[in-house]
């Protein structure tokens, strides 16, 4: 039986290290968050292999192409991952995934959101597969994030216990 790790690599895909804060940031809240069979996932830019934020930084629809916030948000996914992998061990505990939300710092006028957070859920689906990824979704557009993130996603997902 495959795994979503053993998918990743068939998809030529690696997953960064977990994230690292940069020295004198402290968060309130952690990244992964697990109550029970739920694992809620706070809002995530993308990082560097060795775990260190690396953005994207601007505005979509100006600084950045659809196509290459599109990019973007498939190395959130992939953030994402290794954060909750380094929560709950291994991603085949995943029996669900039940909903994302994606804020993408928009120019003005702006409005292929869905289009850019698409980046993320198929990737999830890639992953994953259709019964076990498919989740719901909402995009919006934000005229601004925090340290100038180009876009943020957040979501909850079930896991076996």
């Amino acid at each position: 039986m495959s795994t979503p790790e053993n998918r990743l690599e068939e998809l030529g895909l690696k997953l960064p290290r977990p994230t690292k804060l940069p020295e004198g940031l402290v968060l309130p809240f952690e990244f992964v968050n697990v109550r029970g069979n739920r694992v809620l996932f706070s809002g995530h830019p993308k990082s560097a292999m060795d775990g260190s934020l690396s953005g994207p930084f601007g505005v979509v629809g100006a600084d950045i192409t659809t196509g290459q916030a599109y990019d973007d948000a498939r190395e959130v996914a992939l953030t994402v991952l290794a954060n909750i992998k380094a929560e709950i061990g291994e991603l085949s505990r995943i029996s669900g995934w039940v909903r994302v939300f994606g804020m993408v710092t928009s120019a003005p006028g702006y409005s292929e959101q869905h289009v850019v957070v698409n980046g993320f859920s198929d990737l999830v689906i890639d992953v994953f597969g259709q019964d076990v990824g498919r989740h719901a979704r909402s995009a919006i557009g934000v005229s601004g994030l925090p340290l100038g993130f180009a876009m943020e996603i957040e979501g909850e997902l079930l896991i076996d216990v």
